[in-house]
């Protein structure tokens, strides 16, 4: 298609797309507004029913057997994060900090080990302190949700005699509030990975210090939790004194697009095409709905299928009582603003600030940054300045994983991270596969003891050394 203004930026393809989209949308939205308002709840029982009667009928020895897995039901039904502790015996402290443009941010901290006396709330504990923070669309219940102790990184840290910490972004679930703005209004929800970078992170960070009066702590950042790292500690030079390391988990800066080559096509051509579709507040909002309703097995082979077809992600290392179990706890509420923002990042082939003029100036670029057709301008927003990051840089990533570009994001960060990498891991396999405990977790607690404040408060463990395949024992006085 020839170029003309705005139309002739997608192609027939694209049109068809988004055409389609907005048909299935509006369904989605019709029967979840007639669930919600019209009908009664005997009804919604029934539908859950049906569903797991068309689960059973399909997949009989499946079901039989998920039937008896109580421990999985209750963590997939838990309510929060401290239902979630509960569950293994770990007590937890829920903490509120106020960001310096006004949202209140739900903070998680677990600082004694299973079965020890808790003594006093919000102290400090001389312990080496980590910071966890999720990924997009994600809460921190992503870190615990997991069925059994020994593979939740939260749990295995503080029963090292780490002082754990647990971070939320504003939006979602534990930090939808603000003294600004009603959670109802489209001015809650106009941020993106900028403020997150500007605000939350920082923020936190300096609440935490604050509260342990530690010097400095490390950062734990699974997906796009390690991007807003990236980018808080480019643009914050003096926050690079504050964390003593960077571990990014499944990281993400600069993704090469998704699997779906409609979706991609359609999202590269006018990422702000998303606008028109969700809207410019909370995105996928229906989303916990249809996990309350839907009979999970289903939902989980819902979930499984979507994300093949976007990634190409075949979930493998996933068993399926651990995606029964956590994917419910899966979503989490953000803005539309902020996955606009992926996008852009996407089809730019760089980790960029937003922009706000892309209605205005619309150029897709190649992932060497020159542009990938003629248009009216070579136009590019402004970098996050990822090589000016002086912490230490350890990268945990997949090599299986769609959204990972190693090559490419190592171009873009200091010359002295370390990348290693998980063989045959996916994205989220990072964080629930069924041996992260043996793959990922020993090359966790290597490199967070060389690097923390107190090694010495640390328990015995098995040492992985991150700079070669030798597998050895180390053991560290513990002074619990």
């Amino acid at each position: 298609m020839a170029y003309i203004p705005l139309i002739g930026r997608l192609s027939p393809r694209e049109y068809f797309a988004l055409f389609f989209g907005f048909i299935f949308l509006g369904i989605e939205m019709l029967v979840r507004l007639v669930i919600i308002i019209l009908l009664p709840r005997p009804v919604t029982s029934w539908f859950y029913q049906e569903t797991r009667a068309i689960y059973t009928r399909r997949y009989p020895q499946r079901a039989k057997r998920s039937d008896d897995r109580r421990q999985v039901n209750r963590i997939r039904t838990a309510a929060d994060f401290g239902d979630l502790c509960s569950i293994w015996g770990y007590e937890f402290e829920e903490h509120v900090m106020l960001t310096k443009d006004g949202y209140l941010l739900g903070l998680h901290r677990l600082c004694t080990p299973k079965g020890a006396l808790r003594t006093s709330i919000g102290i400090q504990t001389n312990k080496p302190v980590v910071y966890l923070h999720h990924g997009l669309l994600m809460n921190s219940e992503v870190w615990v949700c997991l069925t059994s102790p020994e593979r939740a990184l939260p749990f295995v840290l503080v029963d090292l005699g780490f002082d754990v910490w647990l971070g939320n972004n504003r939006g979602n679930k534990y930090s939808k509030k603000s003294i600004k703005y009603d959670p109802n209004s489209k001015e809650f929800w106009n941020y993106s990975i900028d403020d997150f970078a500007w605000h939350d992170i920082p923020d936190s960070i300096n609440y935490i210090l604050d509260i342990t009066k530690a010097r400095n702590l490390s950062y734990i950042g699974f997906s796009q939790g390690s991007a807003q790292a990236f980018a808080a500690l480019s643009i914050h030079p003096q926050l690079n004194q504050k964390v003593n390391v960077f571990i990014a988990l499944a990281p993400a800066m600069s993704p090469t697009g998704l699997a779906a080559p409609v979706v991609d096509g359609l999202m590269k051509a006018s990422p702000t095409l998303m606008y028109l579709v969700f809207g410019r507040k909370a995105i996928l909002s229906s989303t916990p709905l249809w996990n309350n309703i839907i009979y999970p097995p289903l939902f989980t082979n819902v979930i499984d299928k979507c994300l093949d077809f976007l990634f190409s992600w075949k979930s493998a290392n996933i068993s399926p009582d651990q995606k029964s179990a956590a994917y419910s706890h899966l979503y989490s509420f953000t803005s539309t603003k902020s996955v606009v923002h992926w996008f852009q990042i996407m089809r730019c082939g760089r980790f960029i600030m937003y922009d706000d003029d892309d209605l205005e100036v619309s150029v897709p670029y190649q992932r060497n940054g020159s542009p990938a057709s003629s248009g009216p301008t070579a136009y590019c927003p402004a970098r996050f300045p990822t090589k000016n990051i002086s912490s230490p840089i350890v990268l945990l990533y997949g090599d299986s994983d769609s959204l990972v570009d190693i090559n490419l994001m190592l171009k873009e960060l200091p010359a002295n991270s370390i990348a290693i990498a998980l063989e045959g891991y996916e994205h989220l396999d990072v964080l629930w596969g069924r041996s992260v405990d043996k793959d990922v977790f020993p090359k966790v607690i290597d490199t967070l003891i060389h690097h923390c404040e107190s090694p010495d408060m640390i328990s015995s463990h098995v040492h992985y050394s991150i700079h070669g395949q030798e597998e050895t024992t180390t053991t560290i006085s513990s002074s619990d």
